[in-house]
Protein backbone atom coordinates (compact mmCIF):
# COMPACT_ATOMS: atom_id res chain seq x y z
CA UNK A 1 0.00 0.00 0.00
CA UNK A 2 1.43 3.39 -1.02
CA UNK A 3 1.91 6.23 1.44
CA UNK A 4 -0.94 8.17 -0.18
CA UNK A 5 -3.30 5.16 0.00
CA UNK A 6 -2.30 4.65 3.63
CA UNK A 7 -3.09 8.29 4.40
CA UNK A 8 -6.53 8.11 2.78
CA UNK A 9 -7.37 4.83 4.53
CA UNK A 10 -6.28 6.25 7.87
CA UNK A 11 -8.48 9.32 7.33
CA UNK A 12 -11.46 7.10 6.55
CA UNK A 13 -10.85 5.03 9.70
CA UNK A 14 -10.46 8.18 11.80
CA UNK A 15 -13.71 9.60 10.45
CA UNK A 16 -15.53 6.35 11.10
CA UNK A 17 -14.25 5.92 14.65
CA UNK A 18 -15.08 9.56 15.44
CA UNK A 19 -18.61 9.13 14.12
CA UNK A 20 -19.30 5.95 16.08
CA UNK A 21 -18.00 7.33 19.38
CA UNK A 22 -19.68 10.70 18.92
CA UNK A 23 -23.11 9.37 17.97
CA UNK A 24 -23.14 6.92 20.88
CA UNK A 25 -22.49 9.79 23.30
CA UNK A 26 -24.95 12.39 22.01
CA UNK A 27 -27.76 10.49 20.23
CA UNK A 28 -30.45 11.11 22.92
CA UNK A 29 -29.90 14.87 22.53
CA UNK A 30 -30.28 14.50 18.75
CA UNK A 31 -33.57 12.68 19.30
CA UNK A 32 -34.77 15.55 21.49
CA UNK A 33 -33.76 18.02 18.77
CA UNK A 34 -35.81 16.18 16.13
CA UNK A 35 -38.90 16.01 18.33
CA UNK A 36 -38.65 19.67 19.36
CA UNK A 37 -38.27 20.77 15.74
CA UNK A 38 -41.30 18.76 14.66
CA UNK A 39 -43.65 20.25 17.27
CA UNK A 40 -46.48 22.20 15.64
CA UNK A 41 -48.74 24.44 17.68
CA UNK A 42 -49.29 22.77 21.07
CA UNK A 43 -45.96 21.86 22.60
CA UNK A 44 -45.72 18.39 24.12
CA UNK A 45 -42.16 19.10 25.24
CA UNK A 46 -41.12 22.29 27.01
CA UNK A 47 -37.46 21.80 26.21
CA UNK A 48 -34.65 19.29 25.82
CA UNK A 49 -34.66 18.04 29.44
CA UNK A 50 -38.45 17.74 29.48
CA UNK A 51 -38.35 15.82 26.18
CA UNK A 52 -35.71 13.37 27.42
CA UNK A 53 -37.51 12.81 30.73
CA UNK A 54 -40.86 12.13 29.05
CA UNK A 55 -39.22 9.88 26.47
CA UNK A 56 -37.46 7.85 29.16
CA UNK A 57 -40.67 7.61 31.21
CA UNK A 58 -42.95 6.59 28.31
CA UNK A 59 -40.55 4.58 26.12
CA UNK A 60 -37.82 3.47 28.50
CA UNK A 61 -34.11 4.22 28.37
CA UNK A 62 -33.70 2.57 24.96
CA UNK A 63 -36.47 4.82 23.64
CA UNK A 64 -33.93 7.65 23.69
CA UNK A 65 -31.86 5.65 21.19
CA UNK A 66 -34.61 5.15 18.59
CA UNK A 67 -32.96 5.39 15.18
CA UNK A 68 -29.48 4.94 16.62
CA UNK A 69 -28.88 1.69 14.71
CA UNK A 70 -29.27 3.30 11.29
CA UNK A 71 -27.19 6.25 12.43
CA UNK A 72 -24.39 4.05 13.79
CA UNK A 73 -24.42 2.02 10.57
CA UNK A 74 -24.18 4.98 8.21
CA UNK A 75 -22.32 7.55 10.31
CA UNK A 76 -19.00 5.81 9.59
CA UNK A 77 -19.11 6.42 5.83
CA UNK A 78 -20.75 9.83 6.36
CA UNK A 79 -18.13 11.23 8.73
CA UNK A 80 -15.32 9.50 6.85
CA UNK A 81 -16.44 11.08 3.57
CA UNK A 82 -16.91 14.51 5.15
CA UNK A 83 -13.54 14.70 6.89
CA UNK A 84 -11.56 12.95 4.15
CA UNK A 85 -13.18 15.08 1.41
CA UNK A 86 -12.30 18.28 3.25
CA UNK A 87 -8.68 17.15 3.59
CA UNK A 88 -8.62 16.18 -0.10
CA UNK A 89 -9.97 19.53 -1.27
CA UNK A 90 -7.63 21.43 1.03
CA UNK A 91 -4.65 19.58 -0.45
CA UNK A 92 -6.00 20.21 -3.93
CA UNK A 93 -6.76 23.90 -3.50
CA UNK A 94 -3.99 25.03 -1.14
CA UNK A 95 -0.26 24.51 -1.10
CA UNK A 96 0.44 21.55 1.21
CA UNK A 97 -3.09 21.98 2.60
CA UNK A 98 -1.81 24.37 5.29
CA UNK A 99 -1.53 27.73 3.57
CA UNK A 100 -3.99 30.16 5.18
CA UNK A 101 -6.48 31.20 2.49
CA UNK A 102 -10.02 31.75 3.77
CA UNK A 103 -11.67 31.59 0.34
CA UNK A 104 -9.99 28.28 -0.51
CA UNK A 105 -10.79 26.90 2.95
CA UNK A 106 -14.46 27.77 2.45
CA UNK A 107 -14.42 26.20 -1.01
CA UNK A 108 -12.88 23.01 0.42
CA UNK A 109 -15.63 22.94 3.07
CA UNK A 110 -18.24 23.39 0.34
CA UNK A 111 -16.84 20.38 -1.51
CA UNK A 112 -16.92 18.28 1.66
CA UNK A 113 -20.55 19.24 2.32
CA UNK A 114 -21.59 18.27 -1.21
CA UNK A 115 -19.86 14.89 -1.01
CA UNK A 116 -21.32 13.80 2.32
CA UNK A 117 -25.01 14.19 1.37
CA UNK A 118 -24.81 10.98 -0.66
CA UNK A 119 -24.94 9.21 2.71
CA UNK A 120 -26.37 11.92 4.97
CA UNK A 121 -29.72 12.35 3.18
CA UNK A 122 -30.97 8.72 3.30
CA UNK A 123 -29.46 8.28 6.77
CA UNK A 124 -31.36 11.23 8.20
CA UNK A 125 -34.49 10.34 6.25
CA UNK A 126 -34.69 6.99 8.04
CA UNK A 127 -33.44 8.29 11.38
CA UNK A 128 -36.06 11.05 11.57
CA UNK A 129 -38.98 8.63 11.04
CA UNK A 130 -37.73 6.44 13.90
CA UNK A 131 -36.94 9.33 16.23
CA UNK A 132 -40.30 11.03 15.72
CA UNK A 133 -42.41 7.88 16.12
CA UNK A 134 -42.52 8.28 19.91
CA UNK A 135 -43.73 11.87 19.67
CA UNK A 136 -46.50 10.83 17.29
CA UNK A 137 -47.60 8.10 19.71
CA UNK A 138 -48.48 10.82 22.25
CA UNK A 139 -52.28 11.29 22.54
CA UNK A 140 -52.05 15.00 21.68
CA UNK A 141 -50.40 14.39 18.33
CA UNK A 142 -51.67 11.02 17.11
CA UNK A 143 -53.82 11.16 14.02
CA UNK A 144 -54.36 9.11 10.86
CA UNK A 145 -51.84 10.17 8.25
CA UNK A 146 -53.07 11.07 4.76
CA UNK A 147 -52.27 8.56 2.03
CA UNK A 148 -49.71 10.90 0.46
CA UNK A 149 -47.75 10.89 3.70
CA UNK A 150 -47.91 7.11 4.27
CA UNK A 151 -45.48 5.44 1.89
CA UNK A 152 -44.37 3.13 4.68
CA UNK A 153 -46.06 1.10 7.38
CA UNK A 154 -45.35 3.65 10.11
CA UNK A 155 -48.40 5.64 9.03
CA UNK A 156 -50.84 2.78 9.35
CA UNK A 157 -49.26 0.60 11.99
CA UNK A 158 -50.84 0.26 15.41
CA UNK A 159 -49.41 2.50 18.09
CA UNK A 160 -47.68 -0.41 19.83
CA UNK A 161 -45.87 -1.55 16.69
CA UNK A 162 -42.52 0.13 16.29
CA UNK A 163 -41.30 0.95 12.79
CA UNK A 164 -37.98 -0.40 11.59
CA UNK A 165 -35.43 1.28 9.32
CA UNK A 166 -35.31 -1.76 7.04
CA UNK A 167 -39.08 -1.80 6.53
CA UNK A 168 -39.25 1.96 5.96
CA UNK A 169 -36.40 1.84 3.45
CA UNK A 170 -37.86 -1.15 1.61
CA UNK A 171 -41.33 0.36 1.28
CA UNK A 172 -39.93 3.73 0.20
CA UNK A 173 -37.91 1.98 -2.51
CA UNK A 174 -40.94 -0.04 -3.62
CA UNK A 175 -43.34 2.93 -3.75
CA UNK A 176 -41.11 5.85 -4.70
CA UNK A 177 -37.86 4.33 -5.87
CA UNK A 178 -34.49 5.74 -4.88
CA UNK A 179 -36.00 9.23 -4.83
CA UNK A 180 -37.98 8.23 -1.74
CA UNK A 181 -34.80 7.82 0.29
CA UNK A 182 -33.48 11.12 -1.03
CA UNK A 183 -36.53 13.21 -0.15
CA UNK A 184 -35.29 16.53 1.21
CA UNK A 185 -32.00 16.32 -0.71
CA UNK A 186 -32.17 20.02 -1.58
CA UNK A 187 -32.78 20.96 2.06
CA UNK A 188 -29.94 18.67 3.16
CA UNK A 189 -27.55 20.34 0.72
CA UNK A 190 -28.82 23.75 1.83
CA UNK A 191 -27.91 22.86 5.42
CA UNK A 192 -24.71 20.85 5.03
CA UNK A 193 -22.86 23.03 2.52
CA UNK A 194 -23.13 26.23 4.64
CA UNK A 195 -22.29 24.19 7.74
CA UNK A 196 -19.08 22.90 6.18
CA UNK A 197 -18.22 26.34 4.79
CA UNK A 198 -18.45 27.77 8.32
CA UNK A 199 -17.04 24.82 10.29
CA UNK A 200 -13.87 23.78 8.50
CA UNK A 201 -12.25 27.23 8.01
CA UNK A 202 -13.26 28.26 11.54
CA UNK A 203 -11.78 25.10 13.04
CA UNK A 204 -8.57 25.42 11.01
CA UNK A 205 -8.03 29.01 12.17
CA UNK A 206 -8.97 28.34 15.81
CA UNK A 207 -6.72 25.29 15.87
CA UNK A 208 -3.87 27.28 14.33
CA UNK A 209 -3.98 29.67 17.30
CA UNK A 210 -2.67 26.85 19.50
CA UNK A 211 -0.03 25.60 17.05
CA UNK A 212 3.08 24.35 18.86
CA UNK A 213 6.22 24.66 16.71
CA UNK A 214 8.08 22.04 18.75
CA UNK A 215 5.32 19.43 18.46
CA UNK A 216 4.41 20.46 14.93
CA UNK A 217 0.70 20.68 15.80
CA UNK A 218 -1.72 22.02 18.39
CA UNK A 219 -2.24 20.13 21.65
CA UNK A 220 -4.99 17.53 22.00
CA UNK A 221 -7.00 19.76 24.36
CA UNK A 222 -6.72 22.72 21.98
CA UNK A 223 -7.80 20.63 18.96
CA UNK A 224 -10.73 19.20 20.91
CA UNK A 225 -11.91 22.62 22.11
CA UNK A 226 -11.44 24.12 18.64
CA UNK A 227 -13.62 21.34 17.20
CA UNK A 228 -16.29 21.91 19.86
CA UNK A 229 -16.31 25.70 19.40
CA UNK A 230 -16.38 25.60 15.60
CA UNK A 231 -19.00 22.85 15.60
CA UNK A 232 -21.39 24.64 17.96
CA UNK A 233 -21.11 27.95 16.10
CA UNK A 234 -21.67 26.31 12.71
CA UNK A 235 -24.56 24.23 14.10
CA UNK A 236 -26.45 27.21 15.52
CA UNK A 237 -25.80 29.22 12.34
CA UNK A 238 -27.58 26.68 10.11
CA UNK A 239 -30.34 25.69 12.56
CA UNK A 240 -33.12 27.38 10.50
CA UNK A 241 -32.11 25.21 7.54
CA UNK A 242 -32.04 22.12 9.75
CA UNK A 243 -35.58 22.85 10.95
CA UNK A 244 -36.78 23.04 7.34
CA UNK A 245 -34.99 19.79 6.47
CA UNK A 246 -36.49 17.97 9.46
CA UNK A 247 -40.02 19.14 8.66
CA UNK A 248 -39.73 18.22 4.97
CA UNK A 249 -38.26 14.76 5.63
CA UNK A 250 -40.85 13.80 8.27
CA UNK A 251 -43.29 11.53 6.44
CA UNK A 252 -45.97 10.93 9.06
CA UNK A 253 -47.67 14.00 10.49
CA UNK A 254 -49.54 14.42 13.73
CA UNK A 255 -52.94 15.98 14.37
CA UNK A 256 -53.20 19.37 12.64
CA UNK A 257 -49.65 19.25 11.27
CA UNK A 258 -48.95 20.47 7.74
CA UNK A 259 -47.27 18.73 4.85
CA UNK A 260 -44.88 20.69 2.65
CA UNK A 261 -44.32 20.74 -1.09
CA UNK A 262 -40.80 22.11 -0.86
CA UNK A 263 -38.33 24.37 0.94
CA UNK A 264 -40.07 27.67 0.16
CA UNK A 265 -43.51 26.28 1.07
CA UNK A 266 -42.15 24.96 4.38
CA UNK A 267 -40.42 28.27 5.19
CA UNK A 268 -43.55 30.28 4.35
CA UNK A 269 -45.90 28.14 6.46
CA UNK A 270 -43.44 28.04 9.34
CA UNK A 271 -43.10 31.84 9.35
CA UNK A 272 -46.85 32.50 9.10
CA UNK A 273 -48.11 29.85 11.51
CA UNK A 274 -45.37 29.66 14.15
CA UNK A 275 -43.38 32.87 13.80
CA UNK A 276 -39.67 33.53 13.28
CA UNK A 277 -38.69 31.87 16.57
CA UNK A 278 -39.74 28.50 15.10
CA UNK A 279 -36.71 28.60 12.81
CA UNK A 280 -34.45 28.27 15.85
CA UNK A 281 -36.21 25.27 17.40
CA UNK A 282 -33.67 22.80 18.70
CA UNK A 283 -30.74 25.22 18.33
CA UNK A 284 -29.42 24.44 21.80
CA UNK A 285 -29.74 20.71 21.18
CA UNK A 286 -27.91 21.02 17.85
CA UNK A 287 -25.04 22.86 19.51
CA UNK A 288 -24.85 20.19 22.24
CA UNK A 289 -24.87 17.43 19.60
CA UNK A 290 -22.49 18.89 17.03
CA UNK A 291 -19.91 20.36 19.43
CA UNK A 292 -18.81 17.05 21.01
CA UNK A 293 -19.23 15.21 17.69
CA UNK A 294 -16.64 17.35 15.97
CA UNK A 295 -14.54 17.80 19.08
CA UNK A 296 -14.26 14.01 19.24
CA UNK A 297 -13.58 13.88 15.49
CA UNK A 298 -10.66 16.28 15.74
CA UNK A 299 -9.42 14.47 18.85
CA UNK A 300 -9.41 11.16 16.95
CA UNK A 301 -7.47 12.78 14.13
CA UNK A 302 -5.02 14.23 16.64
CA UNK A 303 -4.42 10.85 18.27
CA UNK A 304 -3.99 9.21 14.85
CA UNK A 305 -6.13 6.19 15.71
CA UNK A 306 -6.47 5.25 12.03
CA UNK A 307 -2.70 5.30 11.55
CA UNK A 308 -2.19 3.15 14.66
CA UNK A 309 -4.75 0.59 13.51
CA UNK A 310 -3.06 0.32 10.10
CA UNK A 311 0.34 -0.10 11.74
CA UNK A 312 -0.97 -3.22 13.48
CA UNK A 313 -1.56 -4.84 10.07
CA UNK A 314 1.80 -3.95 8.57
Amino acid sequence: MSKQDLSITAKLINGGVAGLVGVTCVFPIDLAKTRLQNQHGKDIYKGMIDCLMKTARMEGFLGMYRGAAVNLTLVTPEKAIKLAANDFFRQLLMEDGVQRDLKMEMLAGCGAGMCQVVVTCPMEMLKIQLQDAGRLAHPQTSAPAPASCRPHSVGSAPAHKRPSATLIAWELLCTQGLAGLYKGLGATLLRDIPFSIVYFPLFANLNNLGFDELAGKASFAHSFMSGCAAGSIAAVTVTPLDVLKTRIQTLKKGLGEDSYSGISDCARKLWIQEGPSAFMKGAGCRALVIAPLFGIAQGVYFLGIGERILQCFE
